[in-house]
């Protein structure tokens, strides 16, 4: 059942990023513009997540320790801010500046066939492949290890 609620949400969220112009490179780029043609546009689609996410979050504040579906929600400790993720954030924020394109719309976009979603793509999984490397050669990247 929960199999099915995620892939349900999964499907529902891509729905969003297609109907919300999320997967248009062109119109992230004009979004993150802002001394050009500036285009607000996106402001609503992340006003909207906002609506639909702070409710459960307050929720879970105050204590709440069971979803809808009856499991526990886990307890996330406090994030320390430290240089991994910050030069995380720096080097997520330049690629999707410079692309258009961050994670989950490039999955919609794969949908329709444009080559910049293959190549990002392509580029994310040779990420994620050193990330891996360099966790597994150091222990530092991504492995919450000091």
């Amino acid at each position: 059942m929960l199999a099915l609620i995620a892939l349900l949400s999964g499907a529902l969220f891509g729905l969003g990023l297609v109907v919300s112009g999320m997967i248009d490179p062109a119109k992230v780029l004009g979004f993150l513009n802002l001394f050009g043609a500036w285009d607000p546009s996106l402001v609503l689609v992340m006003g909207g997540a906002l609506a639909v996410f702070a409710p459960g979050y307050f929720l879970w504040r105050k204590g709440h320790s069971r979803c809808v579906l009856g499991s526990e929600l886990p307890r996330v400790p406090a994030a320390t801010i430290d240089a991994r993720l910050v030069g995380g954030a720096l080097i997520f924020g330049i690629g999707w500046g410079l692309a258009g394109i961050c994670p989950g719309p490039a999955i919609g976009l794969a949908g329709s066939l444009q080559w910049q979603a293959g190549v990002f793509i392509v580029a994310m999984v040779a990420g994620l492949w050193l990330a891996g490397r360099l966790t597994a050669v150091g222990g530092t990247v991504g492995s919450g290890k000091p």
